[in-house]
């Protein structure tokens, strides 16, 4: 018999953090957490570390033109090349930085 762990697994973070987030502040407060849970929950759906997706975003939105929001959308969006990553230096062959892994 198949069981629903994983279905409970998933609900688990917003079902315990109901409790956490009953004060949040405000009507805002708490609708803008629940946009930013959103995204990280979406970046984890979609394969993506939400850590990076969150950094790599905000850095970017800032000059982004409205045009081009679409693409910071978790299914569209695409990890920064390492090359192009400040904590990778481009003299450093990506060789050497697996190895040191």
């Amino acid at each position: 018999m198949p069981g629903n762990n994983a279905a409970e697994n998933s609900i688990r973070p917003l079902a315990v953090g109901r409790r956490n987030w009953l004060f949040v502040g405000s009507q805002q407060a708490g609708e803008r957490a629940g946009n930013i849970l959103s995204l990280i929950e979406s970046a984890k759906l979609n394969g993506h570390d939400p850590w990076a997706y969150l950094k790599d975003v905000f850095e970017r939105l800032p000059t982004l033109k409205d045009r081009d929001l679409a693409q910071l959308l978790p299914h569209n969006w695409k990890p920064p090349t390492a090359s192009a990553s400040p904590e990778t230096p481009a003299s450093v062959p990506a060789t050497a930085i697996a190895q040191a892994a």
